[in-house]
């Protein structure tokens, strides 16, 4: 189970109970294969395997965002001074190592947050992840109001 934070429980790597643990490829350079399994122990979280509504606090080495899940791969995002000091529906791609391989869909400690802005032609990709942390459902309901959902 997930270590307790204060307010919020900080994620793993979810997983269904049939999936693996990733299992190098040989096709991949050996740098991606350790990208890959580095990505699988210092953890992270898949979108898929949240409930719409969840809200993630993510805390990168520059700025702190604020998550709401509305479906799939939308959600509500603030904590950029400039890109989104205001909750902004956005689409996350997932996470990279700042390169062109990304991992879809999963937000990932020591990996850089990829979304795209309605603003912005090109993806924001965000410093590296430090921390992500799951917050009490009692804070979606005023978040989603002032947000006009």
């Amino acid at each position: 189970m997930a270590e307790l934070a204060p307010r919020g429980r900080v994620l793993e790597v979810r997983t269904d109970e049939t999936a693996e643990m990733f299992a190098p490829h040989p096709n991949l350079s050996d740098d991606v294969n350790r990208k890959i399994v580095q990505s699988e122990v210092e953890g992270g979280v898949f979108l898929s395997s949240l409930r719409p509504r969840t809200v993630l606090h993510i805390q990168t080495c520059h700025h702190c965002y604020t998550a709401v899940l509305l479906r799939d791969n939308l959600v509500l995002l603030w904590g950029h001074p400039e890109i989104c000091p205001r909750p902004v529906t956005v689409a996350i791609s997932g996470s990279t190592w700042g390169g062109t391989m990304l991992k879809t869909r999963f937000l990932g400690r020591g990996m850089r947050l990829e979304f795209h802005h309605p603003s912005y032609r090109t993806p924001i990709v965000t410093s590296p992840i430090q921390e992500i942390v799951e917050r009490v459902q009692s804070l979606v309901g005023p978040t989603l109001a002032h947000a006009g959902v």
